[in-house]
């Protein structure tokens, strides 16, 4: 059975992409599990550094696919949404490599999701968005969960609650992009932050990650203990070592991926 997500590798920057655009990329339990299966290929393989997720088509992803959801009335059942989807997004959300969501197009509700679990979203200025979930009688329950954790709180409240569209300057302003830029400039965006992110030590930039998200929860004074013995850590590792004598020798550190390392797409 031919693949819904498709993977391809270029100097150290994996491609996932969402290849199903007959029903707009939507969430199908089988696109569902073919993307858990590249995103656990890419976290394992020594020589991807970034991943880049993306889609087909002029929709990036529609969320839930809806056909699947549809149930007889009194009887028991699982929505299939539910099956893989929180795992997927955890696993992009705590992946130590850096993800960069690349819209291609346009993003409804379970797709914010994944745009949200992303540590970089760069789209198109001429997508929209909406959590249409309210106007289907459902709740973007699961999806909350990131996108909580990026939306400012009154934006949140308004789209969540009203499933009104907005557009993708809209989308940059409230947090769920991290860029808006004009179609033609889209890739050469997505590879700008890439090779940026190639630049950095691997062990650096997971830890980066993390404290992000966890050092604002901190007290002044625990923060800076904390920060203090991980700079200490930080500066004597390999990594850290590898780094500063790459600097001091004009010369790129051990890390960064060679251009000529190129896997087609599969």
């Amino acid at each position: 059975m031919e693949r819904l997500v498709h993977k391809e590798v270029s100097g150290g920057v994996a491609t996932i992409t969402l290849d199903s655009p007959r029903n707009r990329n939507a969430l199908s339990v089988r696109l569902l599990g073919d993307l858990e299966d590249r995103l656990n290929w890419a976290l394992a393989e020594e020589g991807v550094r970034v991943i880049v997720l993306t889609g087909t088509g002029p929709v990036f992803c529609a969320g839930a696919d809806l056909k699947e959801q549809r149930v007889e009335p009194g009887t028991a059942h699982e929505a299939p949404v539910t099956a893989s989807f929180p795992e997927i997004m955890s696993m992009i959300w705590n992946s130590p490599k850096p993800v960069i969501c690349r819209l291609n197009g346009t993003a409804r509700a379970g797709g914010l999701g994944l745009v949200a679990a992303c540590d970089f979203a760069i789209a198109p200025d001429s997508a929209s968005f909406a959590f249409t979930e309210v106007r289907l009688g459902v709740v973007p329950a699961m999806i909350s969960v990131t996108v909580l954790r990026r939306l400012d709180p009154r934006a949140a409240a308004e789209y969540l609650m009203t499933g009104e569209t907005f557009d993708a300057a809209r989308a940059q302003e409230i947090g769920l992009l991290t860029r808006a830029v004009p179609a033609g400039e889209l890739d050469a965006t997505v590879a700008h932050y890439a090779d940026m992110l190639l630049r950095g030590g691997p062990e650096a930039l997971a830890l980066t990650k993390q404290l992000v998200r966890q050092v604002p929860a901190l007290t002044v004074e625990e923060g800076m203990r904390q920060m203090a013995e991980l700079s200490a850590q930080r500066f004597t590792s390999a990594e850290g070592q590898e780094g500063i004598a790459a600097f001091m020798e004009k010369r790129p550190p051990a890390w960064v991926p060679s251009p000529e390392k190129t896997a087609g797409p599969e």
